[in-house]
Protein backbone atom coordinates (compact mmCIF):
# COMPACT_ATOMS: atom_id res chain seq x y z
CA UNK A 1 0.00 0.00 0.00
CA UNK A 2 1.35 3.46 -0.92
CA UNK A 3 2.14 6.00 1.81
CA UNK A 4 -0.72 8.32 0.77
CA UNK A 5 -3.22 5.45 0.94
CA UNK A 6 -2.05 4.74 4.48
CA UNK A 7 -2.37 8.47 5.33
CA UNK A 8 -5.99 8.53 4.16
CA UNK A 9 -6.75 5.25 5.96
CA UNK A 10 -5.40 6.79 9.18
CA UNK A 11 -7.50 9.95 8.91
CA UNK A 12 -9.78 10.32 11.96
CA UNK A 13 -13.41 9.32 11.50
CA UNK A 14 -14.52 12.90 12.07
CA UNK A 15 -12.20 14.47 9.48
CA UNK A 16 -14.00 17.69 8.58
CA UNK A 17 -11.76 19.25 5.95
CA UNK A 18 -12.63 19.55 2.25
CA UNK A 19 -9.00 19.04 1.18
CA UNK A 20 -7.64 15.58 1.98
CA UNK A 21 -4.38 13.82 1.20
CA UNK A 22 -4.51 12.72 -2.46
CA UNK A 23 -4.73 8.93 -2.60
CA UNK A 24 -2.45 8.06 -5.53
CA UNK A 25 0.10 10.70 -4.66
CA UNK A 26 3.39 10.92 -6.53
CA UNK A 27 5.39 14.07 -5.78
CA UNK A 28 7.75 13.62 -8.76
CA UNK A 29 4.84 13.19 -11.18
CA UNK A 30 3.04 16.26 -9.77
CA UNK A 31 6.26 18.30 -10.10
CA UNK A 32 6.41 17.28 -13.78
CA UNK A 33 2.81 18.39 -14.36
CA UNK A 34 3.51 21.77 -12.80
CA UNK A 35 6.70 22.15 -14.84
CA UNK A 36 4.81 21.46 -18.08
CA UNK A 37 2.06 23.91 -17.04
CA UNK A 38 4.64 26.69 -16.74
CA UNK A 39 6.96 25.77 -19.63
CA UNK A 40 7.05 27.76 -22.84
CA UNK A 41 4.72 30.57 -23.88
CA UNK A 42 1.64 30.95 -21.70
CA UNK A 43 0.70 29.20 -18.47
CA UNK A 44 -1.85 26.44 -17.87
CA UNK A 45 -3.51 27.99 -14.80
CA UNK A 46 -6.20 25.29 -14.72
CA UNK A 47 -3.60 22.52 -14.36
CA UNK A 48 -1.90 24.40 -11.54
CA UNK A 49 -5.04 25.17 -9.54
CA UNK A 50 -6.64 21.74 -10.03
CA UNK A 51 -3.51 19.95 -8.87
CA UNK A 52 -2.59 22.13 -5.89
CA UNK A 53 -6.12 22.42 -4.47
CA UNK A 54 -6.42 18.61 -4.59
CA UNK A 55 -3.29 18.00 -2.49
CA UNK A 56 -2.83 18.34 1.25
CA UNK A 57 -0.39 20.92 2.58
CA UNK A 58 2.06 18.17 3.51
CA UNK A 59 1.89 16.78 -0.03
CA UNK A 60 2.49 20.27 -1.48
CA UNK A 61 5.70 20.49 0.56
CA UNK A 62 6.81 17.15 -0.95
CA UNK A 63 6.02 18.45 -4.45
CA UNK A 64 8.10 21.55 -3.69
CA UNK A 65 11.09 19.35 -2.73
CA UNK A 66 10.64 17.09 -5.80
CA UNK A 67 10.48 20.14 -8.10
CA UNK A 68 13.71 21.57 -6.66
CA UNK A 69 15.44 18.21 -7.09
CA UNK A 70 14.24 17.72 -10.68
CA UNK A 71 14.61 21.26 -12.04
CA UNK A 72 17.01 23.04 -9.67
CA UNK A 73 14.50 25.83 -9.09
CA UNK A 74 12.27 26.91 -6.23
CA UNK A 75 8.67 26.00 -7.09
CA UNK A 76 7.12 28.98 -5.30
CA UNK A 77 9.41 31.41 -7.16
CA UNK A 78 8.49 29.70 -10.44
CA UNK A 79 4.78 29.99 -9.68
CA UNK A 80 5.15 33.67 -8.73
CA UNK A 81 6.86 34.42 -12.06
CA UNK A 82 3.98 32.82 -14.00
CA UNK A 83 0.93 33.96 -12.03
CA UNK A 84 -0.42 37.30 -10.87
CA UNK A 85 -2.91 39.11 -8.66
CA UNK A 86 -5.15 37.38 -6.17
CA UNK A 87 -4.68 33.99 -7.83
CA UNK A 88 -0.92 34.20 -7.27
CA UNK A 89 -1.44 35.20 -3.62
CA UNK A 90 -3.79 32.26 -3.08
CA UNK A 91 -1.45 29.71 -4.68
CA UNK A 92 1.53 31.02 -2.68
CA UNK A 93 -0.57 30.74 0.51
CA UNK A 94 -1.43 27.12 -0.36
CA UNK A 95 2.26 26.35 -0.86
CA UNK A 96 3.18 27.71 2.60
CA UNK A 97 3.25 25.26 5.57
CA UNK A 98 0.19 26.01 7.73
CA UNK A 99 2.03 27.19 10.86
CA UNK A 100 4.39 29.32 8.73
CA UNK A 101 1.34 30.81 7.04
CA UNK A 102 -0.20 31.83 10.39
CA UNK A 103 3.14 33.28 11.53
CA UNK A 104 3.54 35.28 8.31
CA UNK A 105 -0.02 36.61 8.55
CA UNK A 106 0.65 37.81 12.10
CA UNK A 107 3.96 39.36 11.03
CA UNK A 108 2.30 41.24 8.19
CA UNK A 109 -0.40 42.44 10.59
CA UNK A 110 2.18 43.87 12.97
CA UNK A 111 4.89 45.30 10.73
CA UNK A 112 4.98 48.84 9.42
CA UNK A 113 2.72 51.71 10.38
CA UNK A 114 -0.52 50.65 12.03
CA UNK A 115 -1.74 47.21 13.07
CA UNK A 116 -4.20 44.92 11.31
CA UNK A 117 -6.08 44.01 14.48
CA UNK A 118 -8.59 41.87 12.56
CA UNK A 119 -5.83 39.31 11.89
CA UNK A 120 -4.83 39.13 15.57
CA UNK A 121 -8.49 38.85 16.61
CA UNK A 122 -9.11 36.07 14.08
CA UNK A 123 -6.04 33.88 14.60
CA UNK A 124 -5.22 33.97 18.32
CA UNK A 125 -8.65 32.98 19.75
CA UNK A 126 -9.28 30.26 17.12
CA UNK A 127 -6.06 28.21 17.30
CA UNK A 128 -5.35 25.44 19.81
CA UNK A 129 -2.79 25.96 22.56
CA UNK A 130 -0.39 23.62 20.76
CA UNK A 131 -0.79 25.56 17.50
CA UNK A 132 -0.15 28.88 19.29
CA UNK A 133 3.10 27.51 20.75
CA UNK A 134 4.19 26.26 17.30
CA UNK A 135 3.35 29.65 15.75
CA UNK A 136 5.55 31.41 18.35
CA UNK A 137 8.50 29.10 17.52
CA UNK A 138 8.11 29.52 13.76
CA UNK A 139 7.61 33.29 14.12
CA UNK A 140 10.94 33.54 15.94
CA UNK A 141 12.72 31.40 13.35
CA UNK A 142 11.20 32.75 10.13
CA UNK A 143 10.18 36.30 11.05
CA UNK A 144 13.26 37.11 13.15
CA UNK A 145 11.28 38.38 16.10
CA UNK A 146 9.40 37.52 19.27
CA UNK A 147 5.66 37.49 18.70
CA UNK A 148 4.77 38.60 22.24
CA UNK A 149 7.25 41.49 22.07
CA UNK A 150 5.93 42.60 18.67
CA UNK A 151 2.30 42.42 19.87
CA UNK A 152 3.15 44.42 23.01
CA UNK A 153 4.88 47.00 20.85
CA UNK A 154 1.73 47.48 18.74
CA UNK A 155 -1.08 47.20 21.31
CA UNK A 156 -1.95 48.50 24.77
CA UNK A 157 -4.24 48.24 27.77
CA UNK A 158 -6.68 45.44 28.45
CA UNK A 159 -6.68 44.45 24.77
CA UNK A 160 -2.93 43.80 24.95
CA UNK A 161 -3.30 41.89 28.22
CA UNK A 162 -5.87 39.47 26.74
CA UNK A 163 -3.74 38.95 23.61
CA UNK A 164 -0.75 38.06 25.81
CA UNK A 165 -2.87 35.62 27.86
CA UNK A 166 -4.04 33.92 24.65
CA UNK A 167 -0.42 33.74 23.46
CA UNK A 168 0.46 31.54 26.44
CA UNK A 169 -1.65 28.74 24.91
CA UNK A 170 -2.33 27.41 28.40
CA UNK A 171 -6.08 27.16 28.82
CA UNK A 172 -7.26 25.00 31.72
CA UNK A 173 -8.56 21.56 30.77
CA UNK A 174 -11.99 20.08 31.36
CA UNK A 175 -14.91 21.47 33.35
CA UNK A 176 -14.76 22.55 36.99
CA UNK A 177 -18.39 21.98 37.98
CA UNK A 178 -17.95 23.77 41.31
CA UNK A 179 -16.70 26.92 39.62
CA UNK A 180 -19.33 27.31 36.86
CA UNK A 181 -21.83 29.24 38.99
CA UNK A 182 -19.06 31.27 40.63
CA UNK A 183 -17.59 32.32 37.26
CA UNK A 184 -21.03 33.32 35.94
CA UNK A 185 -21.71 35.43 39.05
CA UNK A 186 -18.28 37.07 38.84
CA UNK A 187 -18.81 37.96 35.17
CA UNK A 188 -22.20 39.44 36.02
CA UNK A 189 -20.76 41.40 38.94
CA UNK A 190 -17.91 42.64 36.74
CA UNK A 191 -20.25 44.04 34.11
CA UNK A 192 -24.02 44.33 34.22
CA UNK A 193 -24.13 44.10 37.99
CA UNK A 194 -22.08 47.21 38.72
CA UNK A 195 -21.45 50.78 37.65
CA UNK A 196 -18.42 50.66 35.38
CA UNK A 197 -16.70 47.48 34.23
CA UNK A 198 -14.10 45.20 35.78
CA UNK A 199 -12.32 44.28 32.53
CA UNK A 200 -9.71 42.25 34.43
CA UNK A 201 -12.34 39.74 35.51
CA UNK A 202 -13.62 39.26 31.95
CA UNK A 203 -10.05 38.80 30.70
CA UNK A 204 -9.08 36.30 33.39
CA UNK A 205 -12.14 34.06 33.06
CA UNK A 206 -12.54 34.20 29.26
CA UNK A 207 -8.80 33.98 28.63
CA UNK A 208 -7.94 30.98 30.83
CA UNK A 209 -10.92 28.60 31.17
CA UNK A 210 -11.46 25.71 28.75
CA UNK A 211 -14.01 26.04 25.95
CA UNK A 212 -16.16 23.30 27.52
CA UNK A 213 -16.16 25.09 30.87
CA UNK A 214 -16.95 28.45 29.27
CA UNK A 215 -19.98 27.06 27.43
CA UNK A 216 -21.45 25.98 30.76
CA UNK A 217 -20.58 29.37 32.29
CA UNK A 218 -22.39 31.14 29.42
CA UNK A 219 -25.51 29.04 30.05
CA UNK A 220 -25.37 29.85 33.78
CA UNK A 221 -24.82 33.53 32.95
CA UNK A 222 -27.95 33.64 30.79
CA UNK A 223 -30.05 32.09 33.58
CA UNK A 224 -28.62 34.56 36.07
CA UNK A 225 -28.86 37.78 34.03
CA UNK A 226 -31.49 36.97 31.41
CA UNK A 227 -29.14 37.99 28.61
CA UNK A 228 -26.33 36.45 26.57
CA UNK A 229 -22.71 37.07 27.55
CA UNK A 230 -22.18 38.71 24.12
CA UNK A 231 -24.78 41.37 24.97
CA UNK A 232 -22.98 42.12 28.21
CA UNK A 233 -19.62 42.44 26.43
CA UNK A 234 -21.13 44.78 23.82
CA UNK A 235 -22.67 46.92 26.55
CA UNK A 236 -19.59 47.05 28.78
CA UNK A 237 -16.61 47.27 26.39
CA UNK A 238 -15.64 48.96 23.12
CA UNK A 239 -13.14 48.79 20.28
CA UNK A 240 -10.53 46.07 19.95
CA UNK A 241 -11.10 44.70 23.46
CA UNK A 242 -14.80 44.22 22.69
CA UNK A 243 -14.02 42.53 19.37
CA UNK A 244 -11.42 40.23 20.94
CA UNK A 245 -13.66 39.24 23.87
CA UNK A 246 -16.50 38.49 21.42
CA UNK A 247 -14.13 36.38 19.28
CA UNK A 248 -13.06 34.38 22.35
CA UNK A 249 -16.72 33.76 23.28
CA UNK A 250 -17.68 32.77 19.72
CA UNK A 251 -14.71 30.39 19.41
CA UNK A 252 -15.57 28.80 22.77
CA UNK A 253 -19.11 28.23 21.50
CA UNK A 254 -18.24 27.08 17.95
CA UNK A 255 -15.11 27.71 15.89
CA UNK A 256 -16.90 26.86 12.59
CA UNK A 257 -19.66 29.40 13.43
CA UNK A 258 -16.97 32.01 14.11
CA UNK A 259 -15.37 31.44 10.71
CA UNK A 260 -18.71 31.27 8.89
CA UNK A 261 -19.55 34.72 10.27
CA UNK A 262 -16.13 36.11 9.29
CA UNK A 263 -16.48 34.70 5.77
CA UNK A 264 -19.93 36.25 5.42
CA UNK A 265 -18.61 39.65 6.55
CA UNK A 266 -15.66 39.41 4.15
CA UNK A 267 -18.04 39.12 1.19
CA UNK A 268 -20.94 41.26 2.30
CA UNK A 269 -19.26 44.63 2.74
CA UNK A 270 -18.59 47.25 0.07
CA UNK A 271 -15.96 45.38 -1.91
CA UNK A 272 -14.70 41.93 -0.96
CA UNK A 273 -12.16 41.59 1.86
CA UNK A 274 -9.99 39.15 -0.10
CA UNK A 275 -7.30 38.96 2.59
CA UNK A 276 -9.78 37.53 5.11
CA UNK A 277 -11.57 35.36 2.54
CA UNK A 278 -8.30 33.84 1.34
CA UNK A 279 -6.83 33.37 4.82
CA UNK A 280 -9.86 31.46 6.12
CA UNK A 281 -10.32 29.32 3.00
CA UNK A 282 -6.64 28.33 3.03
CA UNK A 283 -6.20 27.81 6.78
CA UNK A 284 -9.46 25.88 7.38
CA UNK A 285 -9.64 23.77 4.18
CA UNK A 286 -7.98 20.80 5.90
CA UNK A 287 -9.50 21.43 9.34
CA UNK A 288 -13.26 22.13 9.45
CA UNK A 289 -14.43 23.58 6.13
CA UNK A 290 -17.34 21.09 5.96
CA UNK A 291 -18.62 22.40 9.30
CA UNK A 292 -18.04 26.02 8.26
CA UNK A 293 -20.08 25.41 5.11
CA UNK A 294 -22.93 23.87 7.12
CA UNK A 295 -22.88 26.76 9.58
CA UNK A 296 -22.81 29.33 6.75
CA UNK A 297 -25.87 27.78 5.10
CA UNK A 298 -27.76 27.57 8.39
CA UNK A 299 -26.96 31.15 9.46
CA UNK A 300 -27.36 32.95 6.14
CA UNK A 301 -29.65 30.77 4.02
CA UNK A 302 -27.17 30.69 1.14
CA UNK A 303 -24.37 28.28 0.34
CA UNK A 304 -20.77 29.39 0.80
CA UNK A 305 -20.06 28.11 -2.72
CA UNK A 306 -22.70 30.38 -4.30
CA UNK A 307 -21.61 33.38 -2.21
CA UNK A 308 -17.99 32.95 -3.35
CA UNK A 309 -19.20 32.69 -6.96
CA UNK A 310 -21.09 35.97 -6.60
CA UNK A 311 -18.17 37.86 -5.06
CA UNK A 312 -15.06 36.62 -6.92
CA UNK A 313 -13.93 35.91 -10.48
CA UNK A 314 -11.44 34.09 -12.70
CA UNK A 315 -8.85 31.52 -11.62
CA UNK A 316 -8.92 32.96 -8.10
CA UNK A 317 -12.62 32.09 -7.91
CA UNK A 318 -12.07 28.59 -9.32
CA UNK A 319 -9.37 27.83 -6.75
CA UNK A 320 -11.54 29.10 -3.86
CA UNK A 321 -14.44 26.93 -5.06
CA UNK A 322 -12.17 23.84 -5.12
CA UNK A 323 -11.16 24.62 -1.52
CA UNK A 324 -14.84 25.07 -0.62
CA UNK A 325 -15.35 21.51 -1.86
CA UNK A 326 -18.98 21.60 -2.97
CA UNK A 327 -22.24 23.48 -3.17
CA UNK A 328 -24.65 22.83 -0.27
Amino acid sequence: MCLSCICVALLPQAYRGTVRPYVNFNAKHDAEILHKAMKGIGTDEDAILMLLTARSNDQRQQIKAAYKKAYGKDLVSALKSELGGLFESLIVALMTPSISYDASQLRNALKGAGTDDEVLIEILPSRTGEQIKDIIKVYKKECNGKLEKDICGDTSGHYQKLLVILLQGNREEGVDEERIEKDAKELYAAGEGKFGTDEEKFITILGTRSAEHLRKVFDAYKKLSGSDIEDSIKGETTGNLENLLLAVVKCAKSVPDFFAENLYKSMRRAGTDDDTLMRIMVSRSEVDMLDIRASFKKKYGASLHTTIQDDTAGDYQKALLYLCGGND
